[in-house]
């Protein structure tokens, strides 16, 4: 669903647009607010595990959040995804990030669940317009085929499957 406006919004514009009706929350896509779908029982037990072994990895060493907005730009414009996990290390870390805002900066992970009415396809689309945003890795989960690829910003993507051992050299230790 698209939150209706009768021109493109600014980010200015977006990042001040009250809530709307419930819980919803909007992403901001070639100036229009475009609703995210809810996350259902099964998604959100995948997103917790998931973030919970970021957390055992890397969570001293940055932020992991779950549903949290990043300004980037896509195409030379503004864009405003919200991944389901993101990870952005210190180094990386803005010392100004407020702590209710959006994240400013390009985090070092984003990982993106497959929700059900969108396809494989639209994801590498997006994970390209992450790593054209400065993204260093996006994992992609396909809970159906049971796959995570791993997306690089120089290098060609890597499915895992089964028993396969993810590991990554972003994150030192990774095995899982």
């Amino acid at each position: 669903m698209i939150l209706q406006t009768k021109n493109q919004l600014t980010l200015q514009e977006f990042l001040h647009l009250s809530s709307g009706e419930g819980d919803t929350t909007y992403e901001l896509v070639d100036g229009q607010a475009i609703s995210k779908m809810s996350p259902q029982k099964f998604h959100s037990k995948l997103t917790r595990v998931l973030l919970n072994l970021i957390e055992q990895l890397c969570g001293a060493n940055g932020e992991i959040c779950p549903e949290l907005a990043v300004s980037l730009t896509r195409r030379g414009r503004d864009w405003v995804p919200v991944p389901d996990i993101l990870y952005i290390s210190n180094e990386r870390l803005p010392s100004d990030w407020e702590e209710e805002g959006v994240c400013s900066v390009p985090p070092d992970l984003v990982i993106e669940i497959i929700s059900p009415g969108q396809t494989f396809g639209q994801m590498i689309a997006k994970a390209k317009d992450y790593l054209d945003a400065k993204v260093l890795r996006v994992w992609v989960v396909d809970s159906k085929a049971r796959s995570i690829t791993v997306f690089f910003p120089d290098a060609a993507p890597q499915t895992y499957m089964g028993d396969e051992i993810l590991q990554d050299a972003l994150f030192p230790g990774l095995s899982c």
